[in-house]
């Protein structure tokens, strides 16, 4: 039996497990998601590359015939239209290898959730 590898400890450790194309992916997503929340944290959560900014704000990973972008179900339900041709749940969405990745509409995303984070925490106070 194969032992079970090491969970990965930073998002670097995490993209660098996957073939060259699902690492270029991976890390167009991680960079979008910079891009659009600058003063995000990056960590791993679930496994899996997080970004927080005022709590959970994205995750991100890999599987076998896609990678999924977990915007929540906020993030799903504001931009279903958008959404529409592609495979969801009710926080998830696939990005299958073979289209290539909707950049604009992860950052709409990703700023979307930034403000929904922090609106949501200044009412906490």
């Amino acid at each position: 039996m194969k032992p079970k590898a090491a969970a990965a400890q930073t998002i670097d450790e995490y993209i660098a497990r996957y073939p060259l194309e699902v690492r270029r992916m991976l890390s167009q997503i991680r960079e979008t998601v910079r891009a659009a929340a600058p003063d995000a944290e990056e960590t791993i959560s679930y496994q899996i590359p997080t970004f927080r900014d005022h709590g959970n704000l994205v995750h991100f990973a890999a599987w076998k015939k896609h990678v999924s972008f977990y915007p929540t179900s906020s993030g799903i339900s504001r931009f279903a239209k958008e959404l529409s041709a592609y495979v969801l749940s009710r926080g998830t969405v696939q990005l299958p290898f073979d289209r290539p990745l909707p950049v604009g509409l992860i950052s709409r995303m990703v700023k979307f959730r930034v403000k929904e984070n922090r609106a949501r925490a200044k009412a906490r106070k």
